[in-house]
């Protein structure tokens, strides 16, 4: 079935039922596909070089009438498309740590689980408030260096809690999941005082690792749209492409550029969720 739109006096509102969760979707128009897999492209470009992207994918596809929680399954197929690309861009072009990439992306594993779960049950609206006032107080220490330099005892005990910070940022992922990339970005940049470059390394492999069963918790719940979630996800793995090649060229100064306006633009969107 396709999604069409029609504005009415008292806003916008999808002519036809959306699909049912878990089927195909139905066929969508041309102009749908078209509209999906160019917004995918810009949105994978973004999510590689700071995150964010699902701030414009999830609304973009409740306003093509899919409910909220179809729309955040369906968003999982892209980003997994997306993340698997960037980690392979990243690999040809020297750009690897899979040990750690892999030990980190395993703490997040339970709470993206979880996270999910909850998405599915609950509305995070305080949780997004709180976090969006957190982001605004972390955004300084995007500027500080190339590289920071952590606090003696943060250095000393770095790995650890970026596991550990791993772990509660899986819960979010899986809750939520947009906005993941920037405090992904922080939470490695701050704890493991390697550049910017390399933090971006890690956070394609970690959130292509956790979206896996939190696909798979969608699955089973009958939350996906298939030909939508590959449509988009042809986009994102294009424009995974180009991101990965910009953030390497680019190093640290276009990245910091990038992390810091997404970081800002999601806080004041968090905040203002109602």
């Amino acid at each position: 079935m396709a999604y069409h739109l029609t504005t009415m006096n008292v806003g916008v509102q999808p002519l036809m039922d959306p699909p049912q969760a878990g089927t195909d979707g139905g066929t969508m128009t041309l102009g749908q596909d078209a509209f999906l897999m160019g917004l995918g492209f810009f949105v994978g470009i973004l999510n590689v070089m700071a995150g964010g992207g699902s701030f414009l994918t999830l609304p973009a596809m409740i306003f093509m009438g899919m409910p909220p929680a179809l729309a955040n399954g369906t968003n999982r197929i892209a980003l997994l498309a997306q993340n698997v690309t960037s980690v392979s861009q990243f690999h040809h072009r020297g750009f690897s740590d899979f040990r750690l990439s892999f030990t980190l992306a395993l703490c997040t594993i339970p709470g993206a689980v979880a996270g999910a779960v909850a998405a599915i049950r609950f509305d995070p609206l305080w949780f997004k408030r709180i976090l969006a006032v957190l982001m605004i107080v972390m955004l300084p220490i995007l500027f500080k260096g190339r590289k920071m330099t952590p606090h003696p005892w943060i250095r000393e005990r770095g790995k650890l809690l970026a596991h550990l910070g791993a772990f509660v940022l899986g819960f979010y992922g899986g809750f939520v999941q947009a906005g993941t990339g920037p405090l992904l970005i922080m939470l490695l940049f701050t704890t493991l005082g390697i550049d910017l470059v390399r933090v971006n390394m890690h956070k394609v492999f970690i959130i292509g690792f956790y979206t896996i069963p939190a696909l798979a918790v969608f699955i089973l719940s009958g939350q996906v749209d298939w030909i939508a979630g590959l449509v988009l996800g042809a986009g994102n793995a294009a424009g995974a492409i180009v991101g990965t090649r910009m953030a390497i060229s680019g190093g640290d100064r276009l990245i910091r550029l990038f992390v810091a306006a997404a970081i800002f633009i999601m806080a004041v969107k968090l905040f203002l969720m109602r």
